[in-house]
């Protein structure tokens, strides 16, 4: 067991696609998905820093994650990941962060 604990990996979410619309009505292709659900941070600004590192410019990732910590969190570190905050949306049991790579 590692520093995080094991989890099992979700081969097809985590590679993406799929597309996504927005709340201004603009549709986006995921190109991956980081699952975070049940994890508390730093795990999901590690694995969603890692995951736009390994995209390419343009790119959209889709976080999907329960922690209210975590949303808060992962807006703001955009910056340093040269990336675009698009949106988060609230469902009933989570919430889905979009963000671009620059």
């Amino acid at each position: 067991m590692g520093l995080f604990g094991s989890k099992k990996v979700n081969t097809e979410a985590a590679a993406g696609g799929g597309e996504a619309t927005l709340s201004n009505g603009h549709t986006v292709r995921i190109a991956r998905r980081v699952d975070c659900m049940g994890d508390s941070c730093p795990r999901p600004q590690l694995m969603t820093k890692k995951a736009v590192n390994e995209m390419g410019s343009g790119d959209v990732v889709e976080v999907v994650l329960d922690n209210p910590s975590s949303v808060e969190a992962l807006p703001p570190m955009c910056d340093e990941l040269n990336a675009t905050h698009l949106e988060t949306i609230k469902e009933p049991n989570c919430w889905r962060v979009y963000i671009q790579k620059d």
